[in-house]
């Protein structure tokens, strides 16, 4: 069963529970994927899939931090628990050691030595964590690494 599939699914099954915020959520989910398949008009695949679900997970982190700040906790408690939602349609996120590690995998197959070869590594390093790590740990990973 495709990623897609699996979404409609659970459409299906928080429906018949009555569980409105989860089906509000995976809604959202499954708009922003027929949005994006008008868009290319084709059907995504389940790597797309994953890379619009991370996209919005990344939406509402940006809005919690705003409501936060703005001392709106309520919708900040709203866009995490959508977020809880959403990460269920993502693989497993690496930890720092992991993304550490493929760093310096990377650092010795490129031989990237210094800030100068950001560029370089960054793009042989993406390939391994993409839709399994936050960029802004991935590069903050890479910097540490190169020294920076």
């Amino acid at each position: 069963m495709s990623l897609r599939e699996e979404i409609i699914k659970n459409m299906n099954a928080a429906a018949k529970a009555g569980d409105k915020p989860r089906l509000s959520t995976i809604r959202l989910l499954l708009c922003a994927v027929k949005y994006k398949e008008v868009d290319i008009k084709r059907e995504l695949n389940d790597a797309e899939v994953v890379e619009t679900a991370s996209t919005l997970v990344r939406q509402r982190q940006d809005s919690v931090e705003q409501f936060t700040k703005g001392n709106r906790l309520d919708l900040a408690e709203k866009e995490a628990a959508e977020i809880e939602v959403l990460k269920g349609y993502l693989p497993p996120q690496l930890s720092m050691d992991e993304i550490r590690a493929i760093v310096v995998k990377c650092m010795a197959e490129t031989g990237a030595s210094g800030m100068k070869d950001m560029g370089k590594l960054m793009k042989a390093v993406t390939p391994h964590t993409k839709g399994k790590a936050d960029g802004k740990a991935v590069s903050d990973a890479v910097k540490e690494a190169l020294g920076g």
